[in-house]
């Protein structure tokens, strides 16, 4: 029961972290139309950001988080304005650029901290006994987290003026900008978000995991396969894919190996694409 119990934690703490990577990324293919591959590098930064406050400078570890994610929400709106913006609507120079700050922000941090894997002491150390089950208090107040921030976001863009503008342009640009909407706005807000969002993920998982410069690789992976899986454009498909991917993730290593976990993975994506090609809850684009 008690290994049943944490496998499911597990699952849900992937989850959660999964679907706060893939947020970002989606709001920005969905209202920039942007495919930011630097999504993945983002959040390893924000990491490392925490990591360098927490423990090099010795500030406090949840003031650390939040400065991470300031910065990080700001060099998101760097991104659109001076990296995105001048590309707006053309999709190749878009990845170009994403790709370019890719190996920008990776060779830096290489540089810097080199190859070595460190981790961030924990946020909420101790174990948590229900009974006869042991929780591991980090990955609960990690889901926790996690849970709040996704049903902050989605309470935001369904029930504010802000929201609702984000939503509009996501669909239909030009009416958007029609109908006063200043698009460019939009865009920078959706990128700050996102990258704030990042940063909360990677400075998490720096916590219940570990960081390496190339951390970003695999999560960047995940969040485009929570995409694709949920359906482009549709919220509540990158929430139902996270917890997919999540549960294989957590649950499949305990009988099988992690190749193997990986392989299942994207052959659910591939067979959903056969019989689904728009995802879950996605509609089909050309």
């Amino acid at each position: 029961m008690e290994t049943a119990i944490n496998a499911i934690i597990g699952a849900l703490v992937l989850s959660s972290m999964y679907i706060l990577v893939a947020l970002g990324f989606a709001l920005l293919l969905s209202i920039m139309g942007a495919l930011n591959f630097a999504h993945g590098a983002i959040y390893m930064v924000g990491g490392y950001i925490c990591y360098q406050f927490a423990v090099e400078f010795g500030v406090n570890q949840w003031l650390s988080l939040l400065i991470s994610v300031i910065i990080m929400s700001a060099f998101g709106l760097f991104l659109e304005k001076f990296c995105f913006r001048p590309f707006f609507g053309d999709m190749n120079r878009t990845i170009v650029m994403s790709i370019a700050i890719v190996l920008v922000l990776e060779t830096t941090v290489n540089i810097l901290v080199g190859v070595h894997v460190r981790s961030l002491p924990a946020f909420v150390s101790g174990i948590l006994r229900v009974g006869a089950i042991s929780l591991s208090a980090e990955r609960l107040i990690t889901f926790v987290i996690g849970i709040l921030l996704l049903a902050g976001l989605i309470a935001f863009i369904h029930k504010t003026k802000t929201g609702q503008q984000m939503l509009a342009v996501s669909q239909e640009p030009e009416g958007a900008a029609l109908q006063g909407i200043e698009i460019h706005r939009i865009s920078a807000l959706a990128c700050a978000m996102g990258c704030g969002l990042a940063a909360v993920a990677g400075s998490l998982m720096g916590a219940v995991f570990e960081l390496s410069p190339f951390m970003g690789d695999y999560m960047l992976v995940k969040a485009i396969q929570l995409v694709i899986l949920g359906g482009i454009g549709s919220i509540v498909g990158v929430l139902a894919g996270g917890l997919i991917v999540g549960a294989i993730d957590a649950v499949l290593p305990l009988f099988t190996s992690g190749a193997v976990t990986q392989t299942v993975g994207l052959a659910i994506i591939i067979v959903l694409l056969l019989l689904r090609p728009q995802g879950l809850f996605g509609r089909e684009v050309s």
